[in-house]
């Protein structure tokens, strides 16, 4: 038995030996999968990065260099068209074989050119013959051939790349339709030279070309591109361009990579290899034969060309490989940083295992103080509660006390409805005298202003309402003159039986505010009435009312000749309830109520004693806002 146990137990220690070792082969294969996948994620980031870092400054270095481009041969682009000013120009087409014409008409291109420094400028017939030019020697030459003369025939302006005839070089060629009257009896010609741009590559840093619409290379910092086509030029496009001669004698060949960056695109990237000589710029400043490429584009305003820059990605490539290598590192050593971890996690657990008796312990001896804990805040939130319902109840009784007030004092909304209902019923009498005369128009008249006045009776009971519950007003553009007008209506019987003078500044100006009007008027009521209150007992009695704008707001005044203000008392005017009147005179609602309505509004309602005497109240409210454009 027992060399039979000793044999069982030395064929389990080497079950167990290779158990550990498959367990630790399938953790290194483990580790060894997570470096490598760390290390392609940190490749793909790193040329991403680089890849975004690389565009963000070749496109910040090919926006200066398009714009320093735009301004070498845009510059001058306007000049042919005021060429047909010249009185030489005009009358040189209008006797096209006089030879003195054609001197004088050259001397003044020439002094032209020279003062601009154009490449060349020059003036043709409608046949294309040229007429008069900056270089003598072009005088007499036919160029009906080429496409900014047909262009500028047309009445359109011509913009075009092409060589010269008789120079050879090649320029940007800017045409222009010369009219007598409506008929276009000559074409202006200006072209500009393209050897400033040639001495501008170096701001690039990197190899770029210039492409015209017909995608033929035109510029380019590399000598070999020029005159190299990005995309396959149909048959009928080259037998154009031959007989056009926009590229002289020069062989349209073909770029040697596929670059087809359209307009609506900013970057790509290519892959392929340049021959030799064409690449990239490589370290030393020899060029490198490269399989990748950033190529960015950009399309010059004013012209149909298109600027090409060719930025290489191997330093961005070589950097990616390093933060991969970088990356598998880091992996690794996050892998043995977590070996670490769990092995101390395990020594953890065990402290953790001889720790639970005691903090069992500590946990029966804070349990008491816990639940003391929890009795406390039970108190605390009761105790809140006690408080925000006693407030509540304050609330309640405050609101409920206030609407009592309100009824009790609900009986004197008669006075206010008074000369509203004498009018109502003076107009309705109108109405039917008028009605039997057959005046149906004054009938109509009378009836609407019944019915403005019911709605006004509305408006002025509204406030009482308001006091106890917020309305929403309805903002709008008003006139102040016509709430001035409606009010003083209202008052216009105790106006004339009380002698008041109204001096009314406000009568057709078309100053309006931006608020309720309905509100308005109920808050010039209000003032007007306090204001005939306070010059019952003066000798003499006027009102005055004026508006004026001041500060971005609009201000309505309203100034009595009564005593003023007593300096105890005009602190205290916008109180509810506050009346200086005696008993049944008022219910001290009506300032307090059109003050409300002012800040509702976006105003302000001041009270202020006038230097010439009487009481003065100020009405703010905010302009007319003014429609902002769709």
């Amino acid at each position: 038995m027992l060399a039979e146990e000793r044999g069982e137990a030395a064929v389990r220690v080497p079950v167990a030996q290779r158990w550990r070792q498959r367990r630790s082969l399938v953790a290194g294969l483990a580790a060894l999968v997570i470096m490598l996948m760390s290390g392609w994620a940190g490749f793909t980031v790193s040329v991403q990065r680089g890849t975004e870092q690389l565009r963000a400054e070749s496109n910040h270095q090919l926006d200066l260099f398009a714009a320093a481009v735009q301004g070498m041969v845009l510059r001058l682009e306007p000049l042919p068209a005021t060429i047909q000013l010249s009185t030489e120009v005009q009358a040189l087409l209008r006797q096209p074989g006089s030879a003195a014409r054609a001197q004088a008409a050259s001397t003044y291109l020439r002094r032209l050119n020279a003062h601009l420094g154009g490449a060349l400028l020059f003036v043709q017939d409608q046949r294309g013959t040229v007429l008069a030019a900056s270089d003598p020697a072009l005088v007499g030459d036919d160029l009906s051939f080429r496409p900014y003369f047909l262009e500028a025939l047309s009445g359109r302006v011509g913009r075009h790349f092409a060589i010269g005839v008789r120079d050879g070089l090649p320029g940007y060629y800017v045409s222009h339709p010369i009219h007598d009257g409506p008929k276009v009896v000559g074409v202006a010609v200006l072209k500009i030279g393209l050897d400033p741009v040639g001495e501008a590559w170096g701001m690039l840093g990197s190899p770029a070309l210039l492409a015209d619409s017909n995608q033929v290379v035109i510029l380019s910092s590399r000598p070999e591109w020029t005159y190299t086509a990005l995309a396959e030029l149909p048959l009928e496009r080259r037998v154009d361009l031959q007989l056009s001669r926009l590229y002289g004698d020069h062989r349209i060949t073909r770029f040697p990579l596929q670059v087809d960056l359209r307009v609506d695109e900013d970057s790509q990237i290519v892959e392929g290899v340049l021959p030799a000589g064409l690449g990239a710029s490589g370290p030393g400043g020899r060029m490198a034969a490269n399989r990748g490429m950033l190529v960015l584009g950009r399309t010059l305003d004013g012209t149909d060309w298109r600027l090409l820059m060719f930025a290489n990605l191997q330093p961005v490539r070589a950097q990616a490989a390093q933060d991969s290598l970088l990356a598998g590192v880091s992996a690794g050593f996050v892998l043995l940083l977590m070996l670490l971890v769990n092995q101390r996690r395990r020594i953890v657990q065990q402290k953790l295992q001889l720790n639970a008796q005691l903090e069992d312990q500590v946990a029966r001896r804070t349990q008491a103080l816990s639940d003391t804990n929890v009795r406390l805040r039970k108190e605390v939130r009761e105790r809140q509660q006690a408080e925000h319902t006693l407030r509540e109840a304050q609330d309640e009784l405050v609101h409920a006390g206030k609407m009592a007030a309100l009824g009790q004092l609900a009986t004197g909304i008669t006075h206010e409805l008074t000369q509203p209902l004498g009018a109502i019923r003076t107009l309705s009498g109108n109405a039917v005298a008028f009605m039997e005369r057959g005046q149906l128009d004054a009938v109509s008249g009378n009836l609407r202003i019944m019915a403005r006045l019911a709605e006004q009776m509305g408006a002025i009971i509204e406030p009482l309402k308001g006091f106890a519950r917020k309305s929403k007003a309805q903002p709008q553009a008003a006139v102040l003159a016509t709430a001035v007008r409606n009010a003083l209506f209202l008052y216009d019987q105790r106006l004339r039986s009380e002698g008041v003078a109204v001096h009314d500044a406000t009568a057709g100006l078309p100053l309006a505010a931006w608020c309720d009007p309905n509100r308005l008027e109920q808050v010039l009521i209000n003032l007007i009435g306090n204001a005939l209150d306070a010059m019952r007992d003066q000798p003499q009695r006027a009102l005055w009312i004026d508006a004026f704008a001041q500060d971005g707001r609009v201000a309505l005044r309203v100034r009595d000749q009564g005593p003023g203000l007593d300096p105890a008392v005009r602190d205290r005017v916008f109180e509810p309830f506050f009346s200086t009147k005696a008993a049944g005179g008022g219910l001290g609602l009506g300032l307090a109520i059109s003050r409300d309505i002012a800040r509702e509004a976006g105003g302000e309602l001041e009270a202020d004693n006038h230097p010439d005497g009487g009481a003065c109240f100020t009405l703010w409210l905010p302009p007319v806002p003014t429609p902002t454009a769709p």
